[in-house]
């Protein structure tokens, strides 16, 4: 032991005693005693001496600190006429295990510990690593340890934790887990080099069962996953055969949980799903079995596969099919398959509402009021099963049901509909619908009214963003605290292609001049739109005519300008400018093109994304009042076309412009499969014919593709959304209630507990889902349970569809409870922190006997 390490031992035992005792058994130590200088501190050596040493450290002077030396080994109790005074001090030993002693400010009656533990603390070759370990442990110790407490902490050092709430044996196991993906398992190698093991694995065994020949964390990590498996499968012959208990089953659940150590569980539970044989074990079980499980991604491919089975032969219901799906929301896998998930439900929904579909109509108003209200829903759950289907990229799991769908779309929705309406359109000798605006009354129908109130207003015209994706941007703009959407429609310029309806929706009345602008179709082969024979193709163009109507305070830009702009150069925008059109095309861009017209609906998805990005930035700006609008709709089947999908004779007369769904000219000619319309006829002036395939058939052009189509008169194309923002001042949305339903008793007498969640209200826009942390714990806060997280937010209107059962799994903690009220308890997130708050709870008594953990 050098002088330096022997003056920094002593200083520390200076820090709380007046006086030491230094017992040089070995006469080692002479010179480091005769050089020591230690400040404030007096060195007297004992030399036969005790009656005046006594006298002087007591009488003479009783704060001054003192250092006695003897050159000798320490007497017996009955020969050390010091002993009082050395029993209210403290002595210096200069062994190895003293000074480790010393060094962790520990007692003498830990010195076996320490030797035998001496692997901890012995140099070897990694002076600096040893060092540290000691220091972590110093760090960790509190006064009133016991040896099985020091030994814990000694472990977590091992373990590379440092922080007091890590001494923990669950966490320890963990960090040992995060060991098994790698070559070497050096937190492991130094448990084993501290003879810590033996420890280790009596701790494992008492609080987790776990029992083996030769244990290993290998070993321990498989029969977690095994025993977990089984103790959360209903059937108790089941939990009968795992060898570890329900305390097991909550470490397992918190690490399966904790995102630290998300990628280490995920390649073991492959791993030992192969292992164990878990697909031949999940081949023997119902969808009950396993719906609540989540510890291996096969259980999610099971449930996919059991739902995918159940949704194509109808043998459970759309309410069943939704709340399954929302229950997986809670699986640690849910980011894999969330896109599976989703296409099974809104399979479910869409089989569901073509159910019950009728497609009556009496006249054309009676449809477009029958498509808005009702129909519609179909196109949105076509849209979503194929955008989720896929981005999943599961084409081969779902391809039996996604042939039915496609099926049932095309021939008993798509086709029936555009049949019956087409009958409607044949009787039309002008284009318009009794009761449904035009889209050349935009301007003066919903812009001008706020010019007449002195309110600025921004207009979003979002090319091919059709009436069904408008309504489900209305729902998504109201969750958004304070802001209120409401959805109207109009009958969009016929033929529905975005040149026509762009230059529609542009201001008819000259304000100016106090004159009416006429609308018309160019005669030449480029189908550009004429407002008083100015051309409306391109936002300079659109901007230029904006201001010729309204004035300098009227302007045009395309969304990218928009998005890309300061806040201060937006509010000097919103400043200069009362009405503002800002284009934005997407949709369109994508369906347009050949190679690209399969994206159409992922264009959709990233539509409403950039919309809701565009609100919110012209509310910074200072823009409360926004409208969002289309030129067009569009048709789109995602299976490919047959030859009867086109039409297969030609259209007699002068062709200028060609496109999918409509052509223009100049004595066309009507026949079986083309309805022709002229320009006044279509409220234009000029002399162009514009024919139109009847339903939904296309006419072929090259190079074009046929799947996404517009231009045409089928609802899809022509019915387009008109969405009227305005963001509040105060707030408008609330949370949904969550009540806890115990059952018949309050009492828990077995080592778990099932409780049923009750969600008041549907979620709604307005009524926003809860999200909810639940475990059972003592009065004075002690967690003796396992913990759940989940988020509510089922839009069920039937009451027990609104229900989620939790089983939560007793602790042995729970044991020292026995007899008394415990707590359930539901917490909710404080916003922005890491903190929970209380939000419901439920007194429990637990009352177990002392035979209610056997297993016979």
């Amino acid at each position: 032991m050098n002088d330096n390490r022997i003056q920094q031992a002593l200083s520390r035992l200076f820090g709380s005693s007046r006086i030491v005792f230094w017992y040089d058994d070995k006469q080692e130590f002479r010179e480091a005693f005769d050089t020591l200088v230690l400040a404030g501190v007096e060195k007297l050596e004992i030399t036969n001496n005790q009656f005046s040493l006594k006298h002087q450290i007591l009488r003479e002077a009783p704060k001054q600190q003192f250092l006695l030396y003897l050159e000798d080994q320490e007497p017996e109790y009955l020969d050390n006429w010091l002993l009082d005074v050395q029993l209210g001090s403290a002595v210096f030993r200069t062994d190895q295990s003293a000074i480790w002693l010393s060094e962790l400010n520990l007692p003498p009656e830990f010195s076996e510990l320490v030797t035998e533990h001496a692997g901890f603390f012995e140099v070897g070759r990694a002076p600096k690593q040893a060092e540290l370990r000691k220091e972590r442990l110093t760090h960790l110790l509190k006064s009133d340890d016991t040896r099985s407490q020091i030994r814990m902490k000694m472990l977590a050092v091992c373990a590379e934790l440092t922080q007091s709430a890590d001494v923990k044996l669950d966490i320890i196991c963990e960090a040992l887990f995060d060991e098994l993906l790698e070559k070497s398992q050096p937190c492991y190698q130094m448990i084993q080099q501290c003879k810590l093991t033996g420890f280790l694995w009596e701790q494992v065994e008492r609080y987790y069962g776990y029992l083996a020949d030769k244990p290993s964390v290998k070993d321990f990590s498989i029969e977690l996953f095994k025993s977990s498996y089984l103790l959360s499968l209903a059937n108790p012959k089941e939990s009968d055969r795992a060898t570890l208990n329900n305390d097991a089953l909550v470490l397992f659940k918190r690490w399966k949980d904790s995102r630290k150590h998300q990628q280490v569980f995920e390649a073991l539970s492959d791993d030992y799903a192969q292992m164990l044989d878990i697909e031949a074990d999940l081949n023997n079980r119902d969808l009950k079995d396993v719906i609540e499980l989540d510890y291996y991604q096969l259980i999610d491919k099971k449930v996919i596969v059991e739902l995918v089975r159940a949704v194509d032969q109808r043998t459970l219901s759309e309410g069943e099919v939704t709340l399954h799906c929302r229950q997986r929301r809670q699986s640690h896998w849910y980011s894999h398959f969330q896109h599976l998930y989703a296409a099974i439900d809104m399979a479910s929904q869409f089989l569901t509402r073509l159910d019950t579909l009728q497609l009556n109509m009496a006249s054309s108003s009676d449809a477009v009021h029958g498509y808005v209200r009702h129909w519609f829903k179909i196109d949105q759950l076509y849209r979503k099963f194929i955008y989720h289907l896929n981005t999943s990229g599961q084409m081969t799991l779902l391809s039996k049901l996604t042939d039915k769908i496609e099926s049932l779309y095309s021939n008993n929705y798509l086709s029936p509909l555009a049949t019956q309406w087409q009958g409607q359109v044949d009787a039309m000798t002008n284009w318009s619908v009794a009761d449904v605006p035009q889209q050349k009354q935009f301007y003066s129908r919903w812009v001008k009214p706020y010019r007449n109130k002195g309110n600025k207003i921004c207009v979003i015209i979002s090319d091919a963003f059709r009436y069904e994706a408008g309504e489900e941007m209305v729902s998504r703009i109201r969750q958004i605290d304070r802001y209120q959407a409401s959805l109207d429609h109009m009958l969009s310029a016929l033929p529905s292609y975005t040149q026509l309806g762009m230059a529609s929706l542009l201001p008819s009345y000259n304000e100016l001049t106090n004159s009416q602008a006429s609308l018309s179709i160019s005669d030449n082969k480029d189908g550009i739109v004429l407002l008083d024979s100015i051309s409306t193709q391109g936002t300079a163009n659109r901007d230029k005519l904006l201001k010729l109507a309204l004035g300098e305070t009227a302007c045009a830009l395309k969304a990218k300008q928009v998005l890309e702009m300061t806040q201060t150069e937006g509010r000097e925008l919103f400043k200069n400018n009362d009405v503002i059109y800002i284009y934005h095309n997407r949709i369109d861009h994508a369906g347009d093109k050949m190679q690209s017209e399969g994206e159409a609906f992922e264009a959709t998805e990233r539509t409403f994304d950039d919309l809701m990005t565009l609100v919110k930035k012209l509310a910074g700006y200072n823009a409360s009042n926004v409208l969002i609008t289309a030129d067009h709709g569009f048709i789109y089947q995602n299976r490919a076309l047959e030859e009867s999908d086109f039409v297969s004779t030609d259209v007699p007369g002068d062709i200028h412009y060609r496109d999918r769904r409509f052509l223009l000219g100049k004595n066309l000619t009507a026949t079986d499969a083309v309805k022709v319309f002229s320009a006044p006829q279509l409220g234009l002036t000029g002399e162009v014919h514009a024919a139109i395939p009847k339903g939904i058939q296309r006419l072929r052009l090259s190079g074009s593709g046929s799947r996404f189509v517009h231009g045409g008169a089928t609802l899809q194309e022509v019915i387009v959304p008109v969405i009227a923002i305005n963001k509040k001042r105060q707030s408008d949305t609330a949370t949904v209630e969550v009540d806890l339903l115990r059952g018949g008793t309050n009492v828990i007498t077995a080592g778990q507990l099932s409780v049923t969640l009750y969600q008041t209200e549907p979620v709604t826009d307005k009524l926003r889902p809860r999200e909810l942390r639940a475990g059972i714990y003592t009065l004075s806060g002690q967690l003796i349970s396992d913990v759940h997280t989940v988020t509510m937010d089922l839009t069920a209107e039937n009451a027990r569809e609104r229900e989620l059962k939790l089983r939560f799994v007793l602790t042995q903690d729970a044991d020292s409870a026995n007899n008394q009220e415990v707590a359930l308890k539901l917490e909710e997130p404080v916003e922005d922190t890491n903190q929970f708050k209380e939000y419901r709870q439920l007194k429990y008594t637990i009352r177990r006997s002392f035979t209610s953990d056997f297993d016979f």
